[in-house]
């Protein structure tokens, strides 16, 4: 009779193990298919404090991502990148250096205002 028990609270136990484990594995794999999401977005900073300029624009509409952005560098000349992205032709970028460094000596002037 004893064995009877651990027989049936082994195969009891070994249903509930299966039944929640293939329960997990059976929506583990399962895809989920969602249309890629369409937006705009857009920023700018002119922060004359910090001399941080900058500019970033990006669109989505179907999958094909199309962006732009630009910035300050620290040499005064501005870096401007334009591109594409999807899943045809992966991430494209245009780099364009406006300008001419201009070396800038450090300042001795350690004034810190928050």
């Amino acid at each position: 009779m004893h064995t009877s028990k651990i027989i049936f609270f082994t195969a009891a136990m070994a249903t509930i193990v299966m039944s929640v484990v293939g329960g997990y594995i059976s929506h583990e794999y399962e895809e989920e298919h969602h249309e890629p999401a369409h937006y705009n977005f857009e920023y700018k900073v002119n922060d004359p404090h910090t001399g941080d300029e900058k500019t970033h624009h990006e669109s989505n509409l179907g999958g094909y991502v199309k962006g732009f952005y630009s910035l300050k560098e620290a040499d005064g000349t501005i870096r401007e990148v334009h591109y594409t992205a999807d899943k045809h032709n992966g991430f494209q970028a245009e780099v364009k250096k406006i300008g001419h460094p201009v070396y800038q000596p450090p300042s001795h002037d350690h004034h810190y205002h928050f």
